[in-house]
């Protein structure tokens, strides 16, 4: 148990104690999708969903969900982000259209903010969902994970 931090000598649940490591600028981003079909992509790209405009909804969404990650995942700190930015881009497939999300989120502290990033672009997808679920409940969230990180002790990372 020793290699994993979120457990005391006990190997019960802890959140570790950041106090003693030095603020920095930490940086993460991280990808997520969501498969729609065409009438779907038709709608969310004429801005014709009852709903709204799904974009604008899932993109403030995704900021909420980042600033309430401790809130919701329980090892994670309480994090002052200085930065939250989600962007979209869509990529055809055969028979349907897939929204890439991306999240990136900054900070200048103790601890690195991959959950954060992870958390909006979780929530983007999710939101999608929830937005078009009347239209097809058979979309399709997948493809969730960090694309890099700047910072902390164990230095950067960059998925291949």
């Amino acid at each position: 148990m020793s290699d994993f931090t979120h457990f005391n000598e006990e190997g019960r649940a802890r959140m570790v104690d950041v106090s003693s490591k030095p603020e920095t600028v930490r940086t993460a981003s991280a990808h997520s999708s969501i498969t729609v079909n065409s009438e779907i992509y038709e709608k969310i790209t004429g801005n014709s969903m009852k709903k709204g405009d799904v974009l604008a909804v899932a993109q403030v969404a995704g900021i909420m969900a980042a600033k309430k990650t401790w809130e919701i995942i329980p090892m994670c700190h309480p994090i002052p982000l200085t930065g939250i930015d989600i962007s979209f881009r869509w990529e055809k497939s055969e028979e349907d259209y897939r929204l890439n999300i991306s999240a990136q989120v900054r900070t200048k502290g103790s601890t690195g903010v991959e959950m954060e990033a992870l958390t909006a672009a979780s929530a983007c997808a999710l939101t999608v969902y929830d937005m078009c679920k009347a239209l097809d409940k058979g979309m399709i969230i997948a493809q969730t994970y960090l694309v890099e990180k700047t910072g902390g002790k164990n230095g950067d990372f960059k998925k291949e």
